[in-house]
């Protein structure tokens, strides 16, 4: 890792979960002794690498300042929007006379607490002097099935190409900003960053992810993140 180069963190968590039929949103729902969210920030915190993260939050937030995270000044937030995207943008545009353009920015899910702590730091050895960046990723184990409207198979595709996209993704701060404002001028939906990046025309690298890695969506996931959480205790 290189000591000279800096590194910013983008934690969207600005959204409902509404599909964990929960009152709460689902990054305030109780993980063992913390908050879903919560840990996804110390966890980061961790790793003793960022100058900040930004934390976008929804314009009604009430939960924010309950958390442990709120009192530490690592951790800095913007008002987000009703998209993931929207999110992401308000803390680019927040960090815009801050950092450079050749920082690096890790833009992580925070619902996806379970992540080892070993594999963010292969990635950003890995990706560090890569001129694009990537994404955290693992192959499709399952046969994949295209289906139509009609829920009847319409082909079966090679899942030897085929990778889950998680998060972190780790580009550059210009050009993420320029691929984000490009992605929003065309009204692309984006469900991630490295669209983005793709439909400015650049080829992201896939790092190797971890299955630990889930994103916390329904309510079977929080079981399945205690499950996951106490076993990298030891980190």
């Amino acid at each position: 890792m290189n000591a000279s180069m800096r590194y910013w963190g983008i934690v969207p968590a600005a959204g409902s979960g509404s599909r964990m039929q929960q009152k709460i949103p689902k990054q305030y729902l109780p993980l063992l002794a913390s908050t879903v969210l919560d840990t996804t920030l110390q966890r980061l915190k961790s790793l003793d690498l960022f100058e900040k993260i930004l934390v976008p939050l929804s314009p009604e937030d009430t939960r924010w300042n309950e958390s442990i995270s709120s009192a530490d000044n690592l951790f800095l937030t913007v008002v987000g929007g009703s998209k993931r995207s929207y999110s992401v943008v308000a803390a680019i545009e927040a960090l815009t006379g801050v950092a450079d353009e050749q920082d690096w920015v890790l833009v992580h899910d925070s619902a996806r607490p379970c992540f080892p702590t070993g594999d963010i730091r292969s990635m950003i050895s890995l990706l560090s002097e890569h001129p694009v960046g990537g994404l955290m990723a693992v192959p499709i184990s399952d046969t994949v099935k295209q289906v139509n409207d009609g829920a009847v198979v319409s082909g079966t595709l090679n899942r030897k190409a085929l990778w889950r996209a998680q998060t972190p993704q780790m580009f550059r701060y210009g050009l993420l900003k320029k691929a984000l404002e490009q992605a929003h001028e065309e009204r692309f939906d984006m469900t991630d960053e490295a669209s983005a990046i793709e439909l400015f025309g650049l080829k992201p690298a896939v790092v190797k992810g971890s299955e630990a890695n889930i994103k916390i969506t329904f309510p079977e996931d929080l079981l399945l993140a205690e499950f996951y959480l106490e076993k990298l205790s030891g980190e």
